[in-house]
């Protein structure tokens, strides 16, 4: 094994943060990716760590578990938590970036690290030798890539898509329909444009959201959606009033002039630091273009709207982590042998972004353990990070034979706290917990 060199398939968001750690760790670092020579469906920019869905990173606040785990991040040294702090763009607690910033930020970071080489290539096959590969190819690792890594474990192992919102010109939108406000007025005021519907609006939009052309392609037959990220087609089908309950949630969202309640009330959230771009909250779609522009026109004060990007469906990878990877994280195939072969991100079974940094963090730690012939060592359990770590171990799992499935960082994967006779209420809970993992992730030596 090379104790010097370390190699790292993927430039997204796990693949930058890893060969970051590794690098200031001492480690010559070979990046590899495959744009701007070739890109997904669903890529656009030619600039590193793409944000290609939302530009929202979620909940800021510490007694959120993905607020936690930002938090812990910082504390941990994590390289890419510090780039979204500086792109940063109102989304009351919630942090949401500039794309364009944020990824120029990142690019800029690795570009001018002398320890890091970038390399823009594809790579088709597992290098399977004497350099440590950390593969980091996310959702969206190409085909080729992805049948090979199957020739190592199995067919059954990768599998289920996922959709994008759409993303609309500021100027554009009716201004005297719809109002800024962020629900329970969190934040500065203006981080959200608001638009409300009556009910008859909403049946509206919904009979003709129900009818719409839904956009097919050949490796789509058997779509896997993960749960958290569910075209809004696919949550219209449960029920006339699921939409009520998840993007077009009418609560806290009162006009904050007339204080009038709404039937329904969807949400645009700023795209970019300047205000001039708008994306639909919670409306992932996979609608053909032309049903897109003529359902989303059917809301108030979006008659008009200018799409800057239309939603798409794409393919997400993921591993049967707790089966095909070690403590490690390091593949265990079981058809043919591999040797020096790890995993970060999306394609461990992490979802989102945060998330995808958060493993980056943590297998390049362990890499960079492993290297240096010190032993195994990971966040502690009662934080969010090594709660993260042990979802991909599959150690929550209440019976090992269940299906592994992709998840977003949540409470359940943090151990409790002691039990007592006396029920805590939920925001002493949360508070509890967070300051205990906030202790304990200092504890961290990485």
């Amino acid at each position: 094994m090379n104790k010097e060199k370390v190699r790292v398939v993927g430039a997204g968001l796990a693949g930058s943060e890893a060969a970051l750690q590794l690098s200031k760790r001492g480690f010559l670092v070979e990046l590899y990716e495959m744009k701007p020579k070739k890109k997904t469906k669903a890529q656009v920019s030619d600039h590193l760590a793409e944000l290609v869905c939302s530009n929202s990173f979620r909940s800021n606040n510490p007694l959120n578990a993905v607020g936690l785990i930002k938090e812990e991040m910082r504390i941990a040294g994590g390289e890419l938590i510090l780039c979204a702090d500086k792109a940063q763009v109102p989304a009351g607690d919630a942090l949401a970036v500039d794309r364009e910033i944020f990824s120029k930020l990142v690019e800029g970071k690795i570009l001018k690290n002398k320890n890091i080489t970038l390399i823009k290539d594809e790579v088709n096959k597992l290098f399977n030798d004497d350099i440590v590969t950390i593969v980091a190819t996310g959702p969206l690792t190409s085909d080729g890539l992805a049948k090979d890594i199957q020739s190592y474990i199995g067919h059954e192992s990768l599998d289920f898509y996922d959709a994008i919102a759409p993303i609309i010109d500021a100027d554009s939108i009716d201004l005297n329909k719809a109002y800024f406000k962020s629900r329970y007025d969190k934040g500065s005021g203006d981080d959200y444009l608001n638009c409300p519907m009556t009910k008859v609006e909403y049946e509206n939009f919904y009979s003709a959201l129900i009818e719409a052309d839904q956009a097919k392609a050949k490796e789509f037959e058997n779509l896997h959606y993960f749960e958290g990220c569910l075209p809004i087609e696919e949550l219209a089908k449960r029920g006339k009033q699921t939409l009520l309950f998840g993007p077009f949630k009418p609560v806290g969202l009162e006009h904050p002039t007339t204080n009038e309640k709404y039937h329904a009330v969807i949400q645009l959230r700023k795209e970019n630091i300047h205000g001039t771009a708008f994306n639909f909250v919670g409306c992932q779609t996979r609608l053909k273009q032309p049903d897109q522009k003529r359902v989303f026109k059917l809301i108030p004060g979006l008659e008009k709207a200018r799409f800057l990007r239309f939603g798409a469906l794409h393919r997400n990878t993921y591993l049967d982590a707790p089966n095909v990877l070690d403590n490690y994280l390091q593949l265990v195939p079981n058809k043919k042998p591999i040797k020096n072969t790890f995993f970060a991100g999306q394609i461990t079974g992490v979802e989102g972004y945060v998330e995808s940094m958060a493993c980056g963090l943590i297998t390049a730690a362990i890499v960079a353990n492993l290297l240096k012939n010190k032993p195994l060592n990971l966040p502690c359990e009662t934080t969010a990070l090594g709660g993260l770590y042990r979802h991909i171990r599959g150690t929550f799992r209440a019976n090992t034979k269940q299906k592994y499935t992709p998840s977003n960082i949540n409470w359940s994967m943090v151990v409790p706290l002691p039990k007592t006779n006396k029920k805590m209420p939920r925001a002493q809970k949360r508070e509890a917990l967070s300051k205990r993992a906030l202790q304990n992730i200092k504890e961290w030596v990485v």
